[in-house]
């Protein structure tokens, strides 16, 4: 007697589980494939899901299971290394098999839509045609010429690539059955490239040794480079030996901003079909990029943290540029972390995986000390560049314009006169951030959030970045109807319009989200910031985030201070981060370079310590302090987060949770909370959360799977929603 087939399918639900299915009508077992995609009936209506498993077993009755409606590919879209990624993600972050497996595809393959390229329209001579006697066509000469470029083409010809010929001219042939359209899959044009005309530094040259030596197995390196040390030159050199292999390479970067000087650089380097793949792109842009990738067309693929899911057919290695940075965990739903996902997925290809930064990350910095990964260094700038000289500004008691010390005005005239640009660095978009009232202190706050709503200029709004509300600016205090309402603080609008009054004779450019809301518009600005002199650069992190500025031979860092008197314990290595990766955007050429920090706090001994022995020095008494207090790199953090329109419904839920943690038997894990978030009212929900804390990865595991399991099984408010962050960056 023959056994059932059974089909195990992730579906995109909140239920932690597979679905049990048996085979389409009329479909044989040797025709399913996991990595597959098949359409079934759930709760009422026909889904997408992804085959996992093939059994003959099932814990539900074979009477009870549905059959599925049909299989959507014949091959699988997936293979078994991002099958198998995807359930370590799963398993490790907590979250439903579906939500990972099938929620990181693109929309359109989670649509259904077929797993190819979008053919484009071109253009054939029919047997007709092909016997038409060109003589005969003087007086329709238009006509004549395009039949003869056509028959001098052996294959179908793309409507772009007759842009000599009319719209009409195409139409009245085809009408005479002397022409036919095709659909055709159109393969990346090749393209001119540029060679490297300078030898690598000796420690470039032993990077280079070390990560190519490597290839064919998997390896953790830390490429651990001052700013400007040539680390991308570095990627660029090993990328060439694993294309020479025939093989693949990932390129990660944090940044959206970041792709197109990226994308622009490889291709003038290789040959070979890039992908990009960021959210940035359409449907059909992303779809088509994702099939480069896994049929191996693309010889490198480039994109952000969700990257990390695309299937690639013969991966050879994984880079991941300006690894600290937090932009690579996700803060929302899924809440993975693409770095460390990528250490995963290097070892299920045996492919070596290269973490490159100026300014590594403490977990990173640990894992290097301790021979996890290989640690590699650069230690000088490329070419003839040097390191920049810092200038701490003391601007206590100082009077300030909108933020800048005379002190600092007189050192961006000086370098403008020397016909070079200036970079001053806020993390404070909009005009001010706060609108404040004179006579009776009103201040507009968000009716959403508990935070203050910031003043834009243009247009002119008050917006909060936290929810995304907005509002118009009001013409009397909504309190005490007095006229004196006030920008209190400073943002990029208002410092951009500051320096526009100071320095009319320079180009001043704001680079932030509210004036770059596109890739068109980053590129433009940034090719005029590369062709131009006597200009001034405003930008949030935005502008400190791996750009190559030659002619920026002034970084001024407008307030130094917030993240080191922030509660969070991570606040002190992102604003060092920051700060060294601003202040590496001055003299990256031939011209020296200055850093000036403004501060109220020039005697703080964390900043002096980076300023006077470096990023490295104030790491390691960082990592001592977090031994001691016992964080994170030295334990493990779990939080599970929860929210409602309801106040206390959140915290009364979390001490459910904590109460039945305690019940499964939480030994080695301390469980602490609940509290209220640190912004406790976002986007009209209360927030609370419950921190878990281990000094074993494999505890805290033991804990959360059964307690997320049922958790989700438990009867709850449906105004209530829940999340659980695995190793979270962000502690509000």
């Amino acid at each position: 007697m023959s056994k059932t087939t059974i089909i195990q399918v992730a579906i995109a639900t909140p239920l932690r589980r597979l679905f049990d299915y048996l085979p389409p009508s009329g479909v044989m077992a040797e025709d399913l494939h996991p990595g597959c995609r098949v359409q079934v009936p759930f709760r009422n209506k026909s889904v997408t899901g992804i085959i996992m498993h093939i059994t003959d077993h099932s814990d539900v009755p074979e009477e009870k299971l549905k059959s599925a409606i049909a299989c959507v590919d014949k091959t699988p879209i997936l293979d078994s290394h991002c099958l198998k990624l995807g359930r370590w993600a799963s398993d490790y972050y907590q979250y439903p098999i579906g939500e990972v497996v099938v929620g990181t595809l693109p929309k359109l393959l989670r649509q259904g839509q077929p797993a190819c390229k979008k053919p484009i329209t071109a253009y054939q001579l029919t047997e007709l045609g092909q016997g038409v006697d060109l003589d005969t066509l003087t007086r329709a000469p238009k006509q004549q010429d395009a039949l003869r470029l056509l028959r001098q083409q052996v294959n179908p010809i793309a409507r772009h690539d007759l842009a000599d010929v009319s719209s009409g001219t195409l139409k009245a042939l085809v009408d005479k059955q002397w022409l036919e359209t095709v659909d055709v899959i159109q393969s990346p044009v090749p393209r001119t490239t540029q060679q490297p005309n300078y030898a690598l530094n000796d420690d470039q040259q032993q990077a280079f040794a070390a990560i190519t030596e490597s290839l064919g197995a998997f390896k953790a390196f830390l490429l651990d480079g001052v700013t400007g040390s040539g680390k991308t030159e570095v990627y660029l050199r090993t990328i060439d030996e694993v294309l020479k292999r025939g093989e693949q390479a990932l390129v990660m970067v944090p940044e959206i901003a970041l792709t197109p000087q990226t994308v622009k650089r490889f291709s003038e380097r290789f040959a070979t079909p890039i992908a990009v793949l960021h959210s940035g792109l359409n449907d059909r842009e992303r779809l088509d990029a994702w099939i480069m990738a896994q049929t191996g067309e693309a010889g490198i693929i480039i994109g952000t943290r969700s990257a990390i899911f695309t299937p690639i057919a013969t991966l050879g290695m994984i880079i991941i540029d300006e690894s600290h940075d937090g932009s690579f965990k996700q803060q929302d739903g899924f809440r993975y972390s693409a770095r460390d996902l990528s250490l995963i997925r290097g070892q299920m290809h045996k492919a070596p995986v290269i973490l490159g930064s100026a300014t590594p990350g403490l977990e990173s910095l640990r894992n290097a000390a301790s021979g996890r990964y290989e640690c590699l260094k650069l230690t000088q700038r490329a070419g003839h560049a040097n390191l920049p000289n810092y200038r701490i500004l003391d601007i206590r008691n100082r009077q300030l314009l909108d933020g800048l010390s005379n002190e600092l005005l007189a050192a961006i005239s000086d370098h403008l006169r020397q016909d070079s640009q200036v970079l001053l660095f806020l993390n404070r978009r909009g005009y001010a951030p706060t609108l404040i009232c004179n006579s009776c202190g009103w201040v507009g706050k968000c009716q959403r959030c508990d935070a203050n709503m910031t003043l834009h200029m243009k247009p002119r709004h008050l917006h909060c970045h936290h929810c995304d509300a907005s509002c118009r600016i009001p013409h009397q205090c909504p309190q005490c109807d007095s006229e004196h309402l006030h920008a209190l603080g400073l943002g990029t609008e208002r410092l951009e319009q500051t320096l526009s009054e100071q320095f009319p004779e320079a180009e001043v450019f704001r680079i932030d989200r509210d004036t770059i809301r596109s890739k068109s518009a980053l590129e433009t600005t940034l090719a005029k910031i590369h062709n131009g002199k006597r200009q001034i650069l405003i930008g949030t992190q935005m502008l400190a985030k791996g750009h190559h500025f030659p002619n920026v031979t002034l970084v001024a860092i407008l307030d130094a201070d917030a993240g080191f008197f922030s509660a969070d314990f991570r606040a002190s290595e992102r604003v060092a981060q920051l700060l060294v990766q601003v202040a590496g955007r001055a003299g990256r050429a031939e011209k020296p370079g200055d850093v000036v920090i403004q501060t109220r706090n020039p005697q703080h001994p964390q900043l002096l310590r980076l300023i006077h022995e470096g990023y490295h020095s104030f790491a390691e008494e960082t990592l001592q302090e977090r031994k001691m207090a016992r964080l994170p790199p030295y334990t493990y953090f779990a939080m599970l987060r929860a929210e409602s329109h309801d106040k206390e419904l959140p915290r009364t839920f979390l001490q459910q949770a904590k109460t039945l943690a305690s019940e499964l038997g939480s030994d080695g894990v301390f469980v602490l909370g609940p509290i209220a978030s640190p912004m406790e009212k976002r986007a009209g929900r209360y927030r609370s959360q419950l921190l878990f804390q281990a000094n074993q990865r494999k505890d805290l595991q033991s804990l959360l799977g059964p307690l997320s399991k049922t958790l989700e099984t438990s009867k709850k408010s449906p105004y209530l929603r829940w999340s659980l962050d695995i190793d979270p960056i962000d502690m509000f």
